[in-house]
């Protein structure tokens, strides 16, 4: 029979770790790791046929793509993929942060859709489905953290010198700032470990007597503060 076990320590654990894996999915797809120094497109055609400046913007640069201003453009920042390949990212380093925040964000995806169904199943092959997921979150961290700071050793590269100035070097952003996905992927492994840690009072909370009293009593649907 399957019992419905619902306390504030599961859903709260259920919710931080959808809210892990959404925020590293976001920031890993986001163009705002970099914001370039303010620059101005090239001289534009004005509404009398003269040419002016275009207005100054700040372009920004992702792990594999960026947004930034072209010459003539009526339709403001266009933004992009610049790597179609992943060979065509930046540099090596930034390959290999796209490798392990890819296999972190993939394993929180998997926990995030298991938390969904901890309210059924708190086991699996006899084993602490919270353990389990704690266990990969806890992996996802490591692999998040690896990318993390392999990403800074490529600020070297030709296409962030491009954006920071030829000042950039590893970890030294140059004329650059750090964008809020950088920092969205930095609260995101914190998060992450939060979560792994959190994942044991989860399954306590689940296997409480309390609970087993009220599964004894024939309950199906446990809900406990």
């Amino acid at each position: 029979m399957c019992h419905v076990i619902v306390t504030c320590r599961s859903m709260l654990w259920t919710l931080l770790s959808i809210v892990a894996a959404f925020g590293e999915l976001i920031a890993f797809m986001s163009t705002d790791w970099l914001v370039g120094y303010p620059r101005t497109p090239d001289a534009v055609f004005g509404p009398h046929g003269a040419t002016a400046a275009g207005e100054a913007y700040r372009p920004t640069l992702g792990i594999y793509g960026r947004c930034i201003k072209l010459p003539h453009m009526q339709r403001g920042i266009l933004c992009g993929p610049y790597a179609v390949h992943f060979g065509e990212i930046a540099s090596g380093f930034w390959q290999a942060t796209s490798i392990f925040l890819a296999a972190g964000i993939l394993l929180l995806c998997a926990v995030a859709f298991i938390s969904v169904f901890t309210m059924c199943f708190q086991s699996i092959m006899k084993k602490s489905i919270f353990n389990v997921c704690g266990l990969l979150q806890g992996i996802a961290g490591l692999f998040l953290i690896l990318g993390l700071m392999l990403y800074p050793a490529g600020w070297g590269s030709d296409k962030v010198q491009l954006y920071c100035g030829p000042d950039s070097a590893p970890y030294r952003t140059g004329l650059c700032s750090m964008g809020w996905a950088f920092y969205t992927a930095m609260g995101g492994t914190l998060l992450t470990f939060i979560c792994a840690v959190f994942s044991a009072q989860a399954e306590i909370a689940t296997s409480s007597d309390k609970v087993q009293e009220e599964i004894e009593e024939g309950k199906s649907l446990i809900c406990l503060l």
